[in-house]
């Protein structure tokens, strides 16, 4: 899905997002009543809807369900220790995209952000604005905005690295969002503990369209006891969606936790598997 929509279609752009929010709060909703709240006609909305998401509305709300999650776990659940061995830590947009990342040293994080020059901004996402935030070596925060206010999620944000020096710059910000957009070759820079980095090193060979467990997490980093630790870095993940923290699952299939909402985690999930054939 692209994160930027073309200016000729912003309204319809808007208009998917409300319809997505509308199907994920409500179960069974037929084609006649979401497109009569969506003020069109079920034709124009299926077309519009199918054309945007890749998928029918009803094909997308089946997607929403905690039933899907449990058949994701059961068809698309990846073992972390074999991924590498089968290449599919290689396989997905997003971790073509992102195979270069680096780690904030251990001093550097031990100082809080001391010294740290970070600039923002908020930018069109995949599911609303999102706050967008980079370092000189590359893009170190991202927010759903859209699910707390632009306040909120710059709060977050910010708590996290709190003697850094912030900037609001669109014009620093615009490169990083551009590559996301086109899907072209971008940097992470990923600002964490050591036991936080392997969590998250361990999200990003998860590939689009599957989804792992806590506890499988845990045995790939070597800590196969420290499901709940794992469960506290995944929350803690500063880069939402481009590590894919909403790929982690309760073994027993349900969503577990999202730090930006559960409804912004299903759509994630709805998205990767109209987008996977799944």
């Amino acid at each position: 899905m692209d994160m930027t929509p073309d200016p000729d279609t912003r309204y319809h752009w808007q208009l998917m997002r409300r319809a997505i929010d509308r199907l994920d709060r409500g179960r069974d909703l037929s084609l006649e009543d979401i497109a009569a709240e969506m003020g069109l006609s079920p034709a124009h909305f299926q077309r519009l809807f199918s054309r945007w998401a890749g998928v029918s509305p009803k094909r997308f709300q089946q997607y929403l369900t905690l039933g899907h999650a449990k058949a994701l776990l059961e068809s698309r659940h990846t073992t972390l220790a074999t991924a590498d061995a089968v290449g599919l830590s290689g396989s997905g947009r997003l971790h073509d995209l992102f195979l270069r990342w680096e780690a904030m040293s251990p001093g550097d994080y031990a100082r809080r952000g001391a010294g740290l020059a970070l600039t923002w901004d908020e930018v069109p996402g995949p599911f609303g604005p999102m706050i967008l935030m980079a370092s000189p070596r590359g893009i170190a925060g991202l927010a759903f905005s859209e699910s707390v206010g632009t306040e909120a999620a710059l709060t977050d944000l910010t708590a996290r690295w709190p003697r850094a020096r912030y900037t609001r710059d669109p014009a620093a910000i615009a490169p990083h969002a551009a590559a996301l957009a086109r899907g072209g070759a971008a940097r992470l820079h990923l600002m964490g503990g050591p036991f936080q980095i392997k969590v998250w090193e361990a999200l990003l060979r998860i590939p689009d369209g599957h989804v792992t467990t806590y506890s499988d997490i845990a045995r790939a980093i070597g800590h196969p006891r420290a499901h709940r630790a794992v469960g506290t870095a995944v929350g803690r993940n500063p880069v939402s969606w481009l590590v894919p923290c909403h790929r982690a699952l309760r073994a027993s299939g349900g969503l577990g936790g999202y730090h930006w909402g559960l409804p912004v985690k299903r759509a994630l999930l709805a998205d990767e598997a109209a987008r996977t054939g799944f």
